[in-house]
């Protein structure tokens, strides 16, 4: 799976050995060492595995230059020494004469899956630019875990992504060339670096799709990636055009997508095992609005600018069927893109209009800025009808609810079918992508009742849940489905770099889904 519109993405390898034996390598650019906060009483930073090695190597008392530098040993941290050589014509040999000129502390914390995700991170960054880098983080001896080993490279990874220059010639700092993961358990720490790295690829591919610009990015150009993506993993393909779409009855995407010159499309992308497994039958509904300006609900200029990101759900579930047939998952899985631009013309659907959605049931519009539940509600219906999923989950930047609830960090997660929801609980705390589950409050389904239809589509007289609310009216669409719904407007997009999140789209929701569908029974 490949789809890069920037620069390449990075080698991670396991390798067994001791250090003595990589560092004097003469292709090594640099040794990643890591240090621990310090023991109850202590001031110094504590040496984890390879850093007393390290320290022995370099004769240099690294617990001495941690303190100068103000290390805590806090996951996140990262300093680099850079070592000089001497004089080419006169001066003593140095004791670090053939070994790497870069030593690097790294911050571990506790060590838990979190923390190394972080240190892997920070070591991403401080080592852009250069070419081969050996680490003996969480190389500790029989405690070192694949969860741990997975955590860190995912971090790496996640960490090493950079915007796209978009033909601007202002090339980014590219990622170190190569990071061999030093330790005892080759085999073992391969898996985990082999999952670890399907992850991140797939992150990658969901951010880079969402950070494109929609000069660029319309249904249509959306539509053609998909496809073009699942052609060399043999997956099935269905791209529903107007004609298609109008004969078939989504009235909710035809809606959305009136007012634009770019024409909405519903794309399904279908995975199944090819060694006759049947397992489950998941299917990921991601919400696909190329643009959205709020439609004749107009949004405030500031509010418009993140909006080529409103397909974010789409590039997870794209994302996240592609990473699925990579791996051979042993279940069906199907990504249903709905895609429209939300845009305002002579054709723009209005507030009061009353639409017909796939499947017949009728929606009373009241807000065209709330067009992301229409397009949705239209793939539910769907999927419910046609799919036959054991499963069914959406995901979507839905409301900006769910973003002043739960901030930027916490998706919303709805369901009422409790193994589902605490399935999605457990791979969103695995990936390091939390979730926070909130109520389907029943009394609330009056704001979403219709004089005139069978629906509203947002509330009129909003009682301050408009999460919520919109989760009850996908809801209606579900069927009898197992189903749940993940808003993830607050974590989606990010305004700067942290940890193993990176500026502008963040991916997210690509690693929880894989971790479910993992976990799956």
């Amino acid at each position: 799976m490949s789809a890069r519109l920037g620069h390449p993405f990075p080698s991670v390898v396991a390798a067994r050995g001791v250090l003595a034996s990589f560092a004097l390598a003469d292709d090594v650019e640099a040794l990643a060492v890591p240090v621990a906060p310090p023991a109850a009483g202590e001031t110094e930073v504590q040496p984890r595995a390879g850093t007393a090695d390290a320290a022995a190597r370099y004769g240099i008392a690294l617990g001495d230059l941690a303190e100068r530098a103000g290390l805590t040993g806090s996951p996140g941290e990262a300093w680099t020494l850079p070592l000089p050589r001497r004089l080419r014509t006169s001066g003593p040999d140095l004791p670090w004469a053939d070994l790497p000129a870069r030593l690097i502390l790294v911050g571990v914390g506790t060590g838990s899956p979190t923390d190394l995700r972080r240190a892997g991170a920070a070591l991403a960054r401080q080592t852009r630019g250069i070419g081969k880098v050996v680490t003996t983080i969480g190389s500790e001896g029989g405690r070192r875990s694949p969860e741990a080993v997975r955590a860190f490279v995912e971090g790496y990874l996640l960490a090493s992504y950079r915007l796209p220059t978009q033909g601007t010639g202002l090339e980014p700092a590219q990622p170190a060339r190569e990071l061999v993961l030093l330790g005892k358990h080759g085999d073992k720490d391969a898996a985990a670096i082999t999952a670890a790295t399907v992850g991140a690829r797939a992150t990658w591919l969901a951010r880079d799709l969402t950070n494109t610009p929609s000069s660029t990015k319309n249904p249509a150009w959306l539509a053609q990636r998909a496809s073009d993506l699942a052609a060399p993993l043999g997956l099935e393909v269905r791209v529903l055009g107007v004609p298609e779409l109008t004969a078939e009855g989504f009235g909710g995407i035809l809606a959305v997508g009136s007012g634009s010159a770019s024409e909405p499309r519903l794309v399904t992308v279908s995975y199944r095992p090819a060694d006759g497994r049947t397992g489950r039958h998941v299917v990921v509904v991601g919400k696909g609005i190329t643009f959205d300006t709020g439609g004749i609900s107009i949004k405030q200029r500031l509010n418009m600018v993140t909006m080529k990101t409103d397909m974010a759900g789409s590039a997870v579930a794209l994302a996240t069927v592609l990473a699925a047939a990579e791996q051979g998952l042993g279940h069906r899985v199907t990504a249903v893109l709905p895609l429209a631009e939300n845009h305002f013309g002579a054709a723009s659907y209005r507030p009061g209009d009353v639409v017909r959605m796939y499947g017949g049931r009728t929606v009373e519009v009241s807000n065209t800025d709330a067009e992301g539940r229409m397009v949705l509600a239209d793939a539910l219906a769907f999927a419910d009808a046609e799919l036959d999923p054991d499963v069914l989950i959406d995901i979507a930047t839905l409301t900006g609810a769910a973003s002043v609830g739960l901030g930027k960090t916490h998706a919303a997660l709805y369901g009422a079918d409790r193994p589902l929801v605490a399935g999605l609980e457990a791979a969103a705390d695995a990936a390091g992508e939390p979730v926070w589950h909130m109520p389907l409050v029943e009394e609330y389904l009056d704001a979403i009742r219709s004089d005139v239809a069978d629906l509203r589509q947002s509330p009129l007289s909003p009682p301050g849940a408009g999460s919520i609310t919109a989760a009850l009216f996908l809801r209606e669409f579900a069927g009898r489905r197992r189903w749940a719904h993940l808003d993830i407007a607050g974590p989606a997009r990010a305004t700067a770099d942290r940890h193993e999140i990176t500026e502008g789209a963040t991916g997210y929701g690509v690693r929880l889904l894989l971790r479910f569908l993992d976990d799956l029974a």
